[in-house]
């Protein structure tokens, strides 16, 4: 079994800027009346306090949940190496300074307008908690120990992990 490690405050904060900044892409989970409905979206910016700032189309189904439900959850995961799920609140933004600050030129495949579509909005997520996995020592090394592991019978787990609270 490997290591566990809870982390609070701007502990918590440097874990999820260290797993979700270099995965980047995360099923995105809103509530509706009827389910939880997800999908795949590309966070454009982690805060120095933790918060997560994605870009989307006021008409999107994500958009209409929030504003019904802000409760979200955001699973960020990269196989074999680092996983993050995130629980937290969303709230939709139409601030322009901060679209043109976490715009860049591929936004445009998902709002064909771009920076000036009409539609853009901002979705900013303050986290309240959440929890980690990740190994120690590299993608390369999780998986010899893995490989290792199915021929020797014994576990190696190099995995740390723990909840995080915001």
């Amino acid at each position: 079994m490997g290591d566990h490690k809870d982390l609070e405050n701007e502990f918590a904060v440097d874990k999820i800027k260290d797993l979700a900044e270099n995965i980047k892409t995360c099923m995105f989970c809103t509530y509706n009346d009827i389910k939880l409905q997800s999908r795949p979206m590309s966070v454009q910016k982690i805060d120095d306090y933790g918060q997560l700032w994605f870009l989307s189309d006021r008409n999107s189904s994500q958009n209409a949940d929030i504003t019904m439900n802000p409760t979200v959850e955001i699973f960020f995961s990269e196989p074999h190496d680092k996983f993050l799920t995130l629980h937290g609140t969303a709230t939709i933004l139409y601030d322009r300074n901060k679209i043109e600050e976490l715009y860049s030129p591929v936004v445009k495949v998902w709002m064909p307008g771009g920076i000036d579509d009409p539609n853009l909005s901002v979705i900013k997520v303050i986290p309240e908690d959440g929890y980690y996995w990740n190994n120690k020592n590299g993608k390369m090394v999780a998986i010899a120990k893995m490989a290792a592991s199915l021929v020797t019978g014994k576990t190696m787990d190099d995995g740390i992990e723990g909840s995080l609270k915001l």
